[in-house]
């Protein structure tokens, strides 16, 4: 029989291949070295200055559009990127933001809904890490209901005329191409925006107090004309952007299950070695009941993580299991870390310690890509069969 080990207590290790493995444990390396060194600092400072470097070392791993097949990506099955998002999520969420923006967001607009040249225009580069890209669908009056964007193109002779704003939009001001989700006379249509064009700017949101190692921007289009041949032909409406989005809430399920996977760790370590009352506080019954408890709902979440990749994998996930994963996964990883705090005490604040980071970070892990409310209807509704949204 094999041991209990702490850091896997389901033996879910035994569910991944040998190709799994080397996945995970090439991205765990690589976070490891490149971002756990310097991510503390980055976070105090509200700043990602290696962004750029960053990318390409992901691109050079294949990490970008990972799931993704042709054009220099990887062509990684489902769990695989899961595991990968796990584990830069581990890291930072700003860091698995990047990948999951720029591969499952812009990327796989561009892969799915976009035009041969389109995409030998922007795939390559982009899974090299030497373009970054980014997604604009959110508005700074319009949220949870794109439907009512205002964002607008129209058509002006053979070429198209942007007009709008994007808000929170990761990568924004680093990016060399901007998927724009606008409407139009013929319904809501994306746009490969160059994010050069005249009237293009992505000024950078600052003063955040999550997603600090993260670029967050905002898009302005003041008129940018763009030609005929930049608008996606493969899709027209709403499912275009939710297609996208359910691609990448797949990637926070697993993701979300790396903060708390970090956050859990380090609460296990420290009630290990810290002493009160003449013993380590891991030997007191309080403290073991809320490391059990965390570790239950951590190695259910990647089990349950693990399910829905094989169901993707299979070609057979619903965006309702997606809304399920996401909307589970991301409220037991907070509630994870803060429970972890409590084990830490007052070290639990500092970022000594990587718990209070994660846990301001999953603050708006829970907000983007449909908030915890959205996720309730959406999985109400498949339960129900009645619509609560209007």
């Amino acid at each position: 029989m094999s041991p209990f080990l702490p850091t896997d207590p389901l033996g879910l290790d035994e569910l991944l291949t040998a190709e799994d493995r080397a996945v995970r444990d090439t991205v765990r390396g690589w976070a490891a070295d490149r971002v756990l060194p310097h991510v503390a600092e980055w976070y105090e400072s509200g700043e990602l200055p290696a962004i750029r470097e960053l990318a390409r070392e992901l691109g050079s791993l294949g990490a970008l559009g990972m799931s993704l097949t042709g054009y220099g990506c990887a062509g990684a099955s489902a769990v695989q990127y899961g595991l990968a998002c796990l584990e830069l999520e581990a890291a930072d969420s700003g860091i698995r933001s990047l990948v999951s923006v720029q591969g499952s967001l812009a990327m796989y607009a561009i892969w799915k809904y976009g035009s041969e040249e389109q995409k030998q225009r922007w795939l390559p580069g982009m899974a090299a890490g030497e373009l970054i890209g980014c997604f604009g669908l959110t508005e700074p009056d319009v949220g949870s209901d794109p439907a009512a964007m205002r964002t607008y193109a129209k058509r002006d002779g053979t070429d198209w005329v942007l007009t709008g704003r994007k808000m929170w939009i990761t990568n924004g001001s680093v990016a060399a191409v901007a998927v724009v989700w606008a409407q139009t006379d013929e319904g809501i249509r994306g746009f490969a925006v160059p994010t050069d064009s005249a009237g293009f700017s992505a000024p950078e949101i600052k003063h955040k107090w999550s997603l600090r190692a993260s670029v967050t921007s905002e898009l302005v289009m003041d008129d940018v004309r763009l030609p005929a041949d930049a608008v996606l032909p493969g899709v027209t409406g709403l499912k275009g952007p939710l297609g996208c989005l359910s691609h990448a809430r797949y990637g926070i399920i697993w993701g979300s299950m790396g903060a708390a996977r970090a956050s859990f760790e380090s609460a296990l370590d420290y009630a290990r070695t810290r002493e009160q009352f003449g013993k380590p506080i891991g030997g007191f019954q309080l403290t073991q009941a809320k490391l059990a408890d965390m570790a239950l709902e951590l190695h259910k979440g990647i089990l349950l993580a693990h399910h829905l990749g094989r169901r993707m994998d299979a070609g057979t996930l619903r965006p309702e299991q997606i809304s399920f994963g996401k909307l589970n996964n991301v409220r037991e990883a907070i509630e994870i870390c803060r429970t972890a705090r409590t084990i830490l005490g007052a070290n639990g604040i500092s970022l000594e310690y990587p718990v209070m980071r994660h846990a301001t970070n999953l603050e708006s892990v829970l907000t983007y890509e449909g908030t915890v409310e959205m996720h309730q209807l959406v999985l109400g509704k498949a339960l129900t069969g009645l619509d609560a949204f209007r």
